[in-house]
């Protein structure tokens, strides 16, 4: 269906919805209209400055992508200022410090269960059966040492869920399969091996955090195809009009939402569709003085001791300068916890604060600046074994209605949930309705997580 005189509404002004919206406006399509409940654009990749002048993100948001498009459409939107990291990401376990990805520098842990994991890892070669659930793909591909030790507690922190209630399919580029030849050299040479994955490089924006990006994307729009401040809250999709909270109805063609898409059915009236979420806290922690040595060059950290409410803590001071009031004075650090609605947040501080002390990551004569928190209702999509069957139940249904659901929450699709995939689901949901493209990044991940592109430009150093 050619959809050249069509009305198109897009919902939401996360990185999707904004790639519709920058399609749409590249293409000509005069008669479209974005609107975005919150006040600023980004969704779940805004930035956020405190009163103190620390700037925070909505989690550890680092930028690379598969899209030479995206790649051109960043750089063009911060004119190429970005400052360009090599990633070190480091996962704390048994009190010491191991480089990422784990399961290739297991040279650096005691060595008992240094051993422990080599043994399994090799018993674990030969496993060739197709496995149930990524449980079962966890056992299969490393072993009972490094199950047991890293990947079966990290990840039931992380889904909050076993890793025997989720597929194992989503699993693609997002983690290193060890090469079990390669992991016994490391350790006969005591190497560190921290060169594998999408993200060995990353760039950041100079200023303004991650949300940056989404906002200079956004000032090159037209300002009459905008509404922010706008929420919908219900979606007619017999009379094609949704209504907002003010009371407007806005009468479509077709609909891209990138509202989650349990929120978008039960708007619909369509039975909500079982689909399971995490939900998170983000916590950030402005700090007088300078980081200490153990983190002056770190990136992140993962943390699989379930004693510790945080999986990921990102030394964003290090990410750009200018995420602090003045770097020469202050640096920061923001704390990733998965925890269910209506958690105590003063006691959960009280624990992120005791864990960070206990893990060297905070000095005890830290003087703390600024404190930032958000809940987060929706973190990741989890892929639960049965998510394919009701995406495959409920998207045809919503398409045959004139709704294309996309992005991180409106595909549900974690494997292609990252800032690049979602504005090019944006992108691509533009191409099917305007020309009836086709949409490889939602209907063929495993092709699109291939390849790999950068931005054209960059600027280096603090």
């Amino acid at each position: 269906m050619n959809g050249s005189c069509e009305r198109i509404l897009v919902i939401g002004a996360g990185p999707c919805g904004l790639g519709a919206a920058w399609r749409l406006n590249q293409a000509g399509h005069a008669d479209w209209l974005l609107v975005e409940r919150e006040p600023q654009p980004g969704g779940l990749a805004a930035s956020f400055a405190d009163s103190a002048g620390f700037t925070w993100d909505v989690g550890g948001h680092v930028m690379f992508s598969h899209y030479d498009l995206f790649s051109s459409v960043v750089d063009d939107a911060l004119a190429g200022d970005f400052i360009e990291h090599e990633r070190e990401a480091w996962i704390h376990l048994l009190g010491r410090y191991v480089p990422y990805p784990f399961q290739y520098n297991i040279h650096r842990l005691p060595e008992t269960v240094r051993d422990e994991c080599l043994a399994g890892l090799r018993a674990a070669k030969d496993a060739a059966e197709k496995p149930g659930n990524f449980g079962e793909w966890i056992d299969a591909t490393f072993g009972p040492g490094i199950a047991r030790h890293f990947m079966r507690p990290y990840n039931t922190k992380v889904w909050g869920r076993p890793p025997e209630k989720m597929d194992w399919r989503w699993i693609g580029e997002r983690v290193a399969v060890p090469d079990v030849g390669r992991v016994a050299e490391n350790i006969r040479l005591g190497r560190d091996d921290v060169s594998w994955g999408p993200n060995n490089t990353f760039v950041f924006p100079r200023k303004g955090g991650t949300g940056a990006i989404w906002r200079g994307i956004t000032d090159k729009l037209p300002a009459e195809n905008l509404r922010l401040n706008t929420e919908i809250v219900a979606v007619d999709v017999c009379a094609k009009t949704c209504r907002t909270g003010a009371g407007d109805e806005l009468r479509y063609d077709r609909l891209i939402s990138t509202m989650p898409l349990t929120r978008l059915a039960r708007l619909a009236g369509f039975d909500e569709p079982a689909l399971d979420a995490t939900s998170a806290c983000i916590l950030g922690l402005g700090l007088e003085g300078r980081p200490p040595e153990l983190l002056r060059t770190k990136c992140w950290i993962y943390f699989a001791d379930p004693d510790c409410p945080f999986y990921r803590v990102t030394v964003f001071s290090n990410y750009s300068p200018q995420n602090v009031p003045d770097a020469s004075r202050f640096w920061s650090l923001m704390f990733e916890v998965q925890t269910p609605p209506g958690t105590d947040e003063p006691e959960l501080w009280r624990r992120t604060l005791a864990s960070a002390h206990d893990a060297g990551l905070v000095p005890d004569d830290a003087t703390v600046a600024s404190r930032w928190s958000m809940f987060v209702p929706h973190s990741y999509p989890v892929p639960t074994v049965r998510r394919d069957d009701v995406l495959a139940s409920i998207l045809p249904r919503l398409e045959a209605a004139g709704v294309l659901s996309r992005g991180r929450f409106g595909a549900w699709k974690y494997e292609v949930g990252n800032m690049d995939h979602s504005f090019m689901q944006g992108v691509e949901a533009v191409d099917h309705i305007l020309g009836g493209g086709d949409e490889p990044t939602f209907n063929r991940p495993d092709v699109v997580n291939e390849k790999r592109s950068a931005p054209r430009r960059r600027t280096s150093g603090g």
